[in-house]
Formats: structure tokens, sequence, C-alpha cells
């Protein structure tokens, strides 16, 4: 009471937070973007958008970190300001604006266009692709749905709004978009026999054809998936991406094809490549 009458705040009473955060701390910034431990306190907390904090990678540590177009903050900001960087076709000058999973990256002063695609470490990978496969992007239709006036409508993974898809298109399924005109340009269904990249999960970054798919009244369906390897593994509906008919890719993948090696392959490559790389090269002297 004495605390009330003299203005003082209770020590013991509970505070509401004055709105979003706006910071990040670096040990609490997702590991996949490969940020060193020593370099600083702060991460560049991600903008609201299409793609969830901890699945996307921020502008400023796409451009720094991965393509090293600049070398800090500040070179990433002149570059966003003078508009050379697209996002899906459309400019975007916010640095921590949340690039993510199958988004299409062109630098225009540079003519270069790249995808945002998992590998088998679950890390993301920016894979360079041509200039007619930066003109369309797979999308998840993550539910269908009847809006004002019954108006149908789907919405997918990548926060876009499709109004009267075709009736075929169901939840779970994919699509293949015309970026420039958001025009659906293929379905492909999420059943067996189908190319599924894994988003979610153990086994992120894996591809796999679907075998079976187990329905669990009342818990998750379970898919069965083989690689092209004929490694067998599975993972819940909802950590599929579908993103080829049979076992054809709409878009190219990253080196690998999404099949994951053992531990003990990946030293062995490790080591046979810094053997290559440390074997001291034998220089023969030109004749005269």
């Amino acid at each position: 009471y004495q605390r009330r009458v003299h203005g003082e705040s209770d020590p013991f009473s509970p505070k509401m937070a004055r709105g979003p955060k706006k910071h990040l701390k670096r040990l609490n910034a997702p590991k996949h973007w490969m940020l060193s431990k020593l370099g600083g306190v702060w991460a560049p907390r991600p903008s609201t958008g299409p793609h969830k904090l901890r699945e996307c990678l921020p502008l400023v540590v796409l451009l720094r970190n991965r393509l090293k177009y600049a070398l800090n903050n500040r070179e990433v900001k002149y570059i966003l300001h003078q508009r050379f960087v697209k996002i899906d076709g459309k400019v975007r000058t916010d640095s921590t604006y949340p690039a993510g999973f199958m988004d299409v990256v062109t630098i225009t002063k540079t003519s270069a266009n790249f995808r945002l695609l998992y590998d088998t470490k679950g890390r993301f990978c920016v894979m360079p692709i041509s200039p007619d496969d930066a003109k369309v992007k797979v999308c998840k239709i993550k539910k269908v749905e009847l809006g004002a006036k019954s108006t149908p409508y789907a919405v997918t993974t990548d926060g876009r709004t499709l109004r009267y898809p075709d009736p075929s298109i169901k939840a779970q399924d994919s699509v293949l978009l015309d970026i420039a005109t958001s025009k659906v340009l293929k379905v492909v269904k999420f059943d067996v026999g189908n190319l599924c990249m894994i988003t979610h999960g153990n086994n992120v970054g894996r591809v796999g054809v679907i075998e079976h798919r187990e329905k669990h009244p009342g818990s998750f369906e379970i898919i069965r998936l083989v690689d092209f390897e004929k490694n067998h593994f599975a993972t819940r509906a909802s950590n599929c991406f579908v993103i080829g008919q049979g076992k054809k890719s709409l878009v190219p993948l990253p080196r690998g094809s999404g099949v994951r090696i053992s531990v003990v392959k990946d030293r062995e490559r490790r080591l046979a490549k810094q053997t290559k790389n440390n074997a001291p090269k034998v220089r023969v002297a030109a004749r005269h």
C-alpha cells in the first residue's frame, strides 16, 4: 500500500512486455546461420515476414556471410538502398528481411540468381540458378478455405493467397508458380510415388520418393520415403514438401541430391580433400 501511495512499482507484481522483442542475442540465433560465437553479442533479428524467425535467413546474413558481397552490415545497407536485391521479383531494402525456403534471390547488378534450399545438415544452401529457373518457384499449400462471399482461396507456406484455385488442389499439395504473375503453372499432388524434400525434423534437407503413408487416427500421419541411394527413412506428413512428379524434381537440387551420407564417409571425404590440397606441387623446369 505504501509503495502505491508513493508511486513506487511493486517488485512482485507481474509486468507486461512493451510490444514485440526487437533484439536477438548471438547465442540464441539459429545454428544454421553459422554465426561465430565470438563475433559480437548481438545477431540480426529478422523482421516479420513470410517465414518464421528460426526458419529464415536475413538478407544481412545472406549477403555478408554467405555470398560475401559485403564485409559488414553498413555495406549491406548500401547495397540494399541502391535497390540491387530482389526476393521473388520484388525489391527489398530491409537488411533483416527474412528470406526462406524456395525463395529466389536476384542480384540485378551482377545478373546473378540464387534459390534457397536445405542441405542434408539442415543448413540453407544458396543454389546458383539460371534466369529461366529464377522465373518460377515451388510453393506448398497450407490450407484451402472459403472466404468472404464464398470465395475459395489457398494459402501457401510463403504467405501467398491464391484466389479461385484449381478444385483439385488440397492441403499438403505443391504448386509451381510463375513469380511475376503468381499464376499456377503445375500442380503436384501429395501422393505415393512423388518426390519430397524434408523441411523440418531430424531429416531436414533429405530428398526421397514417398513409398507409403501411415495414417494414425488421433496422432501424426507418418510418411515412409526412400532416397536415390535406396536408404529408407520416415517422418511426419507435415515435414514433407513435394518438389517433383515421380523422381524428377521441378527445381535443380543441391550437390548430393539430398542423399545424407554417414559421419564416417563424410570424414573420409574431408580427409581426402585435405590431403589433396596439402599435397606438394611438382614443378617441371622449362627446357630452353
